[in-house]
Order: C-alpha cells, then structure tokens, then sequence
C-alpha cells in the first residue's frame, strides 16, 4: 500500500489525456464556430430585413402626405357642411314653428297681414306738395 509511485508517468496514460484535449479542442471549435456562423446569419437577415424596411417606408411616405392633406381637405368641407345643416334644421324648425307661420309667410311671399299697415317712405320735398 505505501509502495512508491514511479516518478515517471504511465504513458497510455498521457497519450490518452492528449487525445481527449485534443478532441474537445475540436469541439469546442466546431461549437464556436457553428455560433460566428448563426449569428453572423443572423445579422445578415436582419440587415436585409431593415433595409426592405426603409426602402418601403421611403416609397409609401409620398403617399401618406398626399393622404394626410386630403383629409385635411375633407374634416374642412365636413366643417362647412355641418354648419350649414345646422342652419338648415334651425331654419326647418322656424317654418313649421306655428307662432311665427305668419312672419315665415311673409318673408317667402309677397303677402301682406291685412292687419298690418303698410309705411312708404318719401323724400321731404315730394310730401309737402300733397
């Protein structure tokens, strides 16, 4: 049990450390490298994907602006359209308002309230010679 070990190592023993250094040297290249070569993948696509990106981007921009400036036409003409309906309803509900039927009537037609005189008016100087 207390025999003394040789001071010379077992070389089966060294050949064999050696052989499997070396094969995980070799592994651990191949590793590495399949890694440079997925993220160097990697990279190219997403190089490829933003440039399709901006490329479209840059295309579509022209149209976006002439799309933004015909709504902008558009909300201004829906602005004008709803002020006149507004006075249009307003006006609606005047002409069947039965307290003002009489001064509706008058404006749209050229009748007159017989109750209601009438005021001519005349100059100074052609009213002194009646």
């Amino acid at each position: 049990m207390n025999a003394i070990r040789s001071s010379r190592p077992n070389l089966q023993n060294l050949e064999h450390r050696r052989k499997v250094t070396q094969t995980k040297r070799l592994h651990r290249r191949h590793a590495q490298g399949a890694i440079v070569g997925e993220t160097t993948a990697k990279l190219v696509v997403n190089v490829m994907l933003c440039a399709a990106a901006f490329t479209g981007l840059t295309k579509l921009w022209p149209y976006h602006s002439s799309q933004q400036t015909k709504l902008r036409e558009v909300r201004a003409e829906v602005k004008l359209t709803e002020k006149r309906v507004k006075d249009l309803k307003e006006d609606f509900s005047r002409s069947f308002d039965p307290k003002q039927a009489k001064s509706v009537m008058q404006e749209q037609s050229y009748r007159v309230d017989p109750a209601q005189r009438q005021v001519v008016w005349q100059e100074p100087g052609i009213a002194d010679e009646y």
